[in-house]
């Protein structure tokens, strides 16, 4: 079973961020794709930062407008055919 996870590593270790469904001693193979952030997050500053970033995003989106107050064009129309 391939199990594809995040870890943090510090000090020469590899921390996992979650449990493994692994036995003990199980042999593993792991490739190893750097996540790109500049520093671990890892502080309640980063954190906070982070949280607003959010938010401030899904207040935008909720401000996007996804709809046409005209009608749409028929397919012909858009193809150039009318």
């Amino acid at each position: 079973m391939v199990q594809v996870i995040e870890a943090i590593y510090e000090h020469g270790v590899l921390t996992p961020k979650n449990e493994l469904a692994l036995r003990e001693s199980q042999l593993v193979r792991l490739i190893v794709e750097p996540i790109d952030i500049v520093e671990p997050i890892n502080n309640d500053t980063d954190r906070a930062d982070r949280t607003a970033a959010l938010k401030r995003l899904r207040e935008g989106i909720e401000r996007m407008q996804f709809f046409s107050s005209e009608p749409l064009p028929s397919r012909d129309e858009l193809h150039g055919r009318s």
